[in-house]
């Protein structure tokens, strides 16, 4: 570690233990968004190199998983989305905050070299922050690399960030790669990249400042577990981090940058310190094998999240019993058996969770948004949903394989019509409906 980043790591540990002691004598209980809305206040979201656990938790009650949003072109299912219009109109209805998944390369990294993919990104960023200056955009850093980032050169910033020679190359797959061969091919012709490994530091450490550069304020760390994989004392995983920290002080609209990953392990703790800003997981959603295609959550449901999240001191300096965090609906492919249900399973009668999700009838779907929506906050107040708006489906669908919450209509024909649910659980007009299931 070189003295840059190591004078880093204990700058975050030293003003997590001075903002400790300011948080405990100033402390007070906290309101949430839709509370605040009720009560006809407006939520804070003002931040500036620092961040209250306040002003996280109202972006975190107004969240939305928008995967590909900043995306354009032949993106889903290798076709033209023609739709952005209306996902625009939609973010400013609803008055969402945090738009998770944004941006981001599953493989396909050669599309990085296209100069369109940076500046249609830049472009739906501005537009946005033009009626809405404090919306969070969220870019994402997976657990997967193809051949193809050998067709991405290393930009000299990276080389001297990391006090290396400048190198006129690409980026190296195989470097990458874990030594012992773990989790090579995992994801069939892609791995998973080995944090241990300077090549991937490298790696991410590009991504994580081109998507800062572009305005994102947020970056998804992915399953850092399997990122990780040599990597069991965080060492190397604090180091890119600290990284990632010092860049985005710089180069950060607001000067800071808010990291979350999946951690199934309840947190990324160093020293007493959480490496990330706020933890995420999916929802890990049962289902009900007496109840034909209905479902339910339930804390301690296989690896769920809900009254797991560790407490720690948080890298912006409050104390916390237990750290924040964001769960969603989830993606991951279907089963061997659609349509059977097994509680064991992490697939929701077959299906991943947003793809259940959207088999449901349109009254169902909203009605378990309000269910899920009450049930964490009433379980867990330090959880929060992250509300689904677009992320791809894997069962039969006529909507171009992707799940939108969009109003269906002439604008967006590929419509599930939960949008004015949304609207209404955050502005605080929709109560739980009972203690039901579905």
């Amino acid at each position: 570690m070189n003295s840059r980043v190591t004078k880093e790591v204990g700058s975050i540990r030293w003003q997590a233990v001075l903002c400790l002691i300011t948080s405990s004598l100033l402390g007070e209980p906290r309101t949430d968004a839709a509370g605040a809305a009720s009560a006809g206040r407006l939520p804070d979201y003002r931040f500036e190199g620092t961040i209250s656990r306040d002003v996280l938790e109202n972006y975190l009650d107004r969240s939305v998983t928008m995967a590909y949003f900043l995306v354009t072109g032949k993106t889903e299912g290798n076709r033209e989305y023609p739709y952005r219009e209306d996902d625009v109109r939609l973010i400013r209805n609803i008055g969402a905050k945090f738009i998770g998944r944004a941006i981001y390369r599953w493989n396909g990294e050669g599309r990085l070299n296209d100069p369109n993919f940076w500046k249609d990104a830049r472009a739906l960023i501005e537009r946005v922050h033009v009626f809405d200056p404090d919306v969070i955009f969220q870019g994402c850093l997976f657990e997967t690399i193809s051949k193809e980032v050998e067709r991405v050169k290393v930009p000299s910033w990276v080389f001297r960030d990391f006090d290396l020679p400048v190198e006129d190359r690409t980026f190296s797959y195989d470097a990458m790669l874990n030594r012992n061969g773990k989790l090579v091919n995992h994801w069939g012709r892609a791995s998973v990249p080995d944090v241990t490994q300077r090549e991937t530091q490298l790696w991410f450490y590009y991504l994580a400042g081109s998507y800062l550069d572009l305005g994102c304020e947020a970056l998804h760390l992915g399953q850092v577990g399997l990122i990780g994989m040599a990597d069991r004392d965080l060492k190397e995983w604090s180091r890119l981090v600290a990284r990632i920290r010092t860049y985005a002080r710089t180069h950060a609209r607001r000067k800071l940058v808010l990291l979350d990953a999946h951690v199934p392990t309840g947190g990324m703790i160093v020293d007493g310190v959480s490496l990330l800003d706020f933890n995420s997981f999916p929802m890990r959603i049962k289902a009900i094998p007496e109840k034909p295609h209905e479902a339910e959550l339930q804390v301690g449901r296989l690896d769920s999240l809900y009254k797991r999240s560790k407490g720690c001191l948080s890298p912006n300096g409050w104390s916390c019993s237990s750290l924040p965090y964001l769960v969603e609906f989830d993606n991951f492919g279907r089963s061997r058996t659609p349509n059977v249900a097994d509680a064991k399973s992490i697939f929701v009668w077959g299906w991943d969770e947003i793809s259940w999700f959207s088999l449901q009838s349109e009254d169902h779907r909203n009605k378990f948004l309000v269910y899920a929506y009450h049930w964490l906050k009433e379980t867990d107040p330090n959880g929060h949903l992250q509300m689904p708006v677009s992320r791809m489906i894997t069962c039969p669908n006529e909507t171009q394989g992707s799940y939108r919450a969009n109003t269906k209509g002439p604008d967006c024909p590929v419509g599930y019509s939960q949008e004015d649910t949304i609207k209404k659980i955050w502005d605080g007009a929709v109560g739980r409906a009972g203690d039901q299931t579905f």
